[in-house]
């Protein structure tokens, strides 16, 4: 039974993560905003409370109840959290770009900076970015300041890899494709996109509790689509 700590859970991909975490027998600390869409479910080994990842006394709540609950031991980080903007970008304001680097990369850095006190060579870190922030992939209109922080994660956790080599735990990022959530129907109506949050949640799980084995510091594409 591993330690699993998970942000981003109150829906689309982060939510079928906590329920196939639940299946496989997991403990897990679900964290978003919005507690509810977990907790109502009563799901086995499942703990969750409401967390802002831009909040310090946020991850001082987590800290204190993987002391308390979990021996002071995570074995799996996913960063799945993550703050959306899709906007011309002569309209997007400093306050705009401030506001989803604060939540996708920022907290991402500052959350990640807590838990790495609980973990060992055999964890794993997994963060969720894009393909919007891969270099030489298809990039559309209205997602600078989105795009640009999914790219900056990329690199953080290429950094993060080679920092931590030594005594872990490893670093990966999966660059997304579009999958078909609530956050993708919102930024863009009537798209259907090819794979659904639980398929996608099934691969990142799997991919979180094994792939470290294999990889560090890689950043691997999830998408069927060229280029």
């Amino acid at each position: 039974m591993k330690n699993i700590v998970v942000t981003g859970t109150s829906r689309g991909i982060g939510l079928e993560m906590v329920r196939i975490f639940s299946e496989l027998g997991m403990n897990v600390l679900a964290l978003s905003r919005n507690e509810e869409p977990v907790s109502n479910e009563d799901l086995k080994n499942v703990n969750s409370f409401s967390f802002d990842i831009t909040d310090e006394d946020c991850h001082i709540h987590c800290k204190s109840f993987i002391e308390d609950n979990w021996n002071s031991k995570v074995d799996v980080l996913i960063n799945n959290a993550g703050a959306f903007l899709n906007k011309p970008f002569g309209e997007t304001t400093s306050e705009d770009f401030r506001r989803i680097y604060e939540v996708n990369v920022i907290g991402v850095a500052s959350f990640t900076r807590k838990m790495i006190s609980f973990m060992n060579k055999d964890s794993h870190v997994v963060n969720i970015s894009s393909m919007g922030g891969i270099q030489g992939s298809v990039k559309f209109p209205g997602l600078s300041a989105y795009s640009s922080s999914k790219g900056a994660l990329l690199t953080l956790t290429e950094l993060l890899a080679e920092e931590y080599k030594e005594n872990g735990p490893s670093f990966n990022a999966l660059a997304l494709g579009a999958v078909q959530t609530e956050m993708l129907a919102e930024a863009f109506p009537g798209y259907e996109a090819p794979l659904s949050a639980r398929e996608m949640a099934e691969y990142i799980s799997d991919f979180s509790l094994k792939a470290h084995k294999y990889y560090n510091g890689k950043i691997l594409q999830v998408s069927n689509s060229t280029p």
